[in-house]
């Protein structure tokens, strides 16, 4: 058992790496702050500051104010808005599918841990959990990377947004930069591929006294 223990701390680390990489996926997820917008007219966005996310666009208005809110308003994406970058709506597919890929990659890696600490030295199945987990985390880490890239993208080249009236919002800012939830993203995609490659690593020990089932 100590053997089959110790050929598995880069796994351990990288189920550590994957959980926290995963956290960071649905916090990256959640933030409204993709994109920062500085806008010259303050009439309606009081602040001169809007934050776009992929859910929805938010700023400070003393006008307009959404319930629930004492000084901001939000006006949430539809699926229906042609208006909307092909970018927005796919970072929230493309996202979900990471946080769903990454909680897959957690799950086998802690069946094939579980097996690990437990002394039970199935090779076969030690060694797929290993192999299925570091594949999720890999395709999760993508899966964040693109939406990431993508948006980082438009962010330096100042692209616009045609938003409808509804919004509040001009279709182009004076100036635009990348928001928190891109940073945050960036590192999900660093510890997501850091896990999955760590997990894809794993070795089962070959030693003259282990019973290995098959």
């Amino acid at each position: 058992m100590s053997s089959l223990v110790s050929t598995s701390h880069l796994q351990l680390a990288a189920f550590a790496l994957g959980t926290v990489g995963w956290i960071l996926c649905t916090v990256s997820m959640g933030t409204v702050e993709w994109r920062v917008w500085h806008v010259d007219n303050t009439t309606i966005i009081s602040s001169g500051i809007a934050w776009v996310g992929i859910w929805k666009v938010c700023f400070i208005s003393y006008l307009h104010v959404s319930p629930g809110y004492k000084e901001q308003f939000c006006h949430k994406f539809s699926g229906y808005d042609s208006s909307i970058p092909h970018e927005i709506y796919a970072a929230q597919g493309l996202l979900l599918i990471a946080m769903f890929m990454g909680l897959l990659g957690l799950t086998a890696t802690i069946f094939a841990l579980r097996n690990v600490y437990m002394g039970i030295t199935h090779k076969n199945l030690i060694t797929r959990f290993f192999l299925v987990g570091g594949f999720f985390y890999i395709f999760a880490g993508l899966c964040v990377l693109i939406p990431v890239s993508w948006n980082f993208y438009s962010v330096t080249h100042n692209q616009s947004i045609a938003f409808p009236p509804s919004y509040y919002m001009p279709s182009s800012p004076a100036a635009q930069e990348a928001g928190a939830a891109i940073p945050i993203g960036i590192v999900a995609v660093i510890l997501l591929l850091l896990s999955g490659t760590f997990s894809l690593s794993y070795r089962f020990p070959v030693t003259a006294n282990a019973i290995t089932k098959s």
